[in-house]
Order: C-alpha cells, then structure tokens, then sequence
C-alpha cells in the first residue's frame, strides 16, 4: 500500500511495516506546495493512528525528532505563507488600492483645509486651495518670494495678510510638502487601479470607466460576487442609506447608487435617470459575468447600451405630466 506524506511516498506491508520509500529533497518552499497539494487532493493518505514522525526517520528522511519536528514547523509556516499570498487575488488588490485611495482622500482633504486656513492668514487673495495651494506654499512659501512673471505676483504684492516669519515659513512649507505627497500618491494609486481594471475587468471598464468599476467590485467584495448581483442589485450598490429608509420609513425606493457618477445618468435629465439607471445595471451586470468567466472583450456591449440609452430617450423626449387632482365633490346638505 503506498501513501502520500508531506515529506515523501512510502510504501507499506500488509502489516504497516515500511518497504519502500520515495523521498523527497529537503527544500522547505517544495515541501509546502506538496503539502498544498495533498489538501487539495487528498488521496492515498496515511490511516488513521499512522506514526508520521516514526516513519520519517526509519525512511531516512529525519535523524531524529527534533529535526523533524523543526522542518514540519518551517513547512507550516511557508504553507501558510503561501495560502495568505494566494488569497490576495487581482481583484483584492485592487480593493486594497480603492480603499487605500479613500484614506488618501480623507486625508488629503482634511490636511488642505487646515493648510488653505492657516496660509489664509498670511495670503488670502490668493484664491488657491487644495493642491494647487500645497504646490504654491512648498514652491515659494512666503507671498514676498514670488516672482514678477507668476500671476499672482500683483496680488501677492498687495496683500493685506499678515508678514510670514522664517520659523512660520518653514513650518508651512514641510506641511505643503506632506500634502502634496498625498496628492501625488493619489494619482499613482489611480494609475495603478486603471491599469489593473484594464487586465481584471475589461468589459467593465469599458462600460463604467475604470474608476467606477473598481468601486463596485469593492463594495460588491469580489469580482465573482458583483458577477452574482442581479442587475437591480448592481443598480442601487452604494446607496445603503436611502434604500434602509425605503424599506423602514416608506420612503421612495432608491433609482442608483453610486453608478450616479456615470456620464449617462448624472448628465441626463430627472425624469431618464431612473430608466437609464435600470439599463445600464443590467449591462454592467452582464459585463461582470463576461469578465469573471472568460475576461474577454465584447465590444457590443457599449454599443447595445448605447442603443437602449437612444429608445429611451427618444421615447420619453418631455417629463412625465403631473396627475390632476380629481374636482373635489360638493358637500351633501344635511336634512333637517
């Protein structure tokens, strides 16, 4: 009878006793993906009771316990190593990047409200805020350093702010310098995301833009749980807190979520945004599956979509007419 173990194939008598043995090297990487693959396979496996440690220094494998046992601890903790490596599949990563990218943001935006209040104080006609204020304060820092053929020059010069110490100037051009760190580790982490959705999604890129895309397989989980979503799923993701107060408080049922931001429906007029909402889910649901199983390109999609996005709009070219309310019915007289 032949077994399989983490360090080798035995092969036993009848009575257990080890006649034959196929060993192999003693590369701890090696042994882990064996033993990886024994988990998946589980076939041949040793019987219940089965001495592994006795069998591995009879084979010649270990020379004693303690160095089986210390090669056993190192291959479980590569096998786990490698487990953790393999879960951190193409669309983890790129959740990892969204959410890293929302951090960012938060951040971002905070420190540069705080940096556009402080500098206020110093030049506050400059009338830059968020990047473009980090980049100006790390470029000249005091308004007295600007140059005549910058466009501020003028402003800068007739300010009514307050005079910018040295200590104060330095101060504020380290904290400009940290902001705009932000602001370019953002753009890298959205290059990165464009280009993963690009190989991971590409219908879906093509449909929603990369950006969006990457924000419902973040919220979906996974690329394989967006793929499971009906289209009337994919249609409100993102709008949690609209679609808890429908069904609580009777409110209107949500028409989106967050596919709001596409083109097609925050540029169309109220009474199509609905309606184009429903169409395009329904394509995005379809491109989820597509890029899931095969991940290959169906041009017609986009053009399947604009066609539907066209009848619609075509077909609903005014607002719907508000319902006039009935005449209100004359009072009985009451008999006497």
């Amino acid at each position: 009878m032949k077994i399989n173990t983490w360090f080798g194939v035995l092969e036993l008598g009848s009575s257990g006793k080890l006649l034959a043995s196929e060993l192999f090297p003693k590369d701890v990487r090696e042994l882990a993906l064996h033993l990886l693959s024994l988990r998946n396979k589980r076939q041949d496996m040793p019987p219940e009771g089965f001495d592994l440690k006795t069998a591995a220094i009879e084979s010649g494998f270990a020379d004693s316990y303690s160095e089986y046992y210390s090669l056993l601890h190192e291959v479980t903790l590569e096998t786990v190593k490698l487990q953790v490596s393999e879960s951190l599949t193409p669309d983890q990563r790129v959740i990892q990047a969204v959410e890293a990218l929302d951090d960012i943001n938060e951040t971002a935006n905070s420190l540069s409200e705080r940096l556009f209040e402080w500098y206020g104080g110093y030049f506050p006609e400059s009338g830059l805020s968020g990047e473009a204020l980090s980049v100006f304060i790390t470029k000249y820092g005091s308004r007295e350093n600007v140059p005549p053929e910058d466009p501020l020059y003028l402003k800068a010069q007739n300010s009514m702010g307050a005079k910018l110490e040295s200590a104060d100037e330095s101060l504020l051009k380290g904290f400009a310098e940290s902001v705009s760190s932000l602001y370019e580790r953002r753009k890298q982490i959205e290059a990165y995301i464009e280009s993963s959705m690009e190989t991971l999604a590409p219908n879906l890129t093509m449909l929603a833009g990369p950006m969006l895309g990457a924000r419902l397989i973040s919220i979906a989980g996974s690329l394989d749980k967006l793929a499971a979503f009906p289209s009337s799923t994919v249609q409100v993701i993102g709008a949690n807190k609209a679609l808890f107060k429908h069904l609580r408080a009777r409110a209107p049922s949500p028409k989106h979520g967050i596919i709001y931001s596409h083109p097609l429906i925050n540029t169309s007029p109220w009474w199509l945004r609905g309606k184009i909402a429903r169409a395009l889910a329904s394509k995005l649901s379809l491109a989820a599956r597509i890029d899931f199983y095969s991940a290959k390109k169906d041009a017609s999609l986009e053009y399947e979509l604009e066609e539907k996005v066209r009848k619609i709009r075509e077909a609903n070219p005014k607002p719907p007419q508000k319902r006039q309310e009935g005449k209100a019915k004359p009072k009985k007289k009451r008999r006497k």
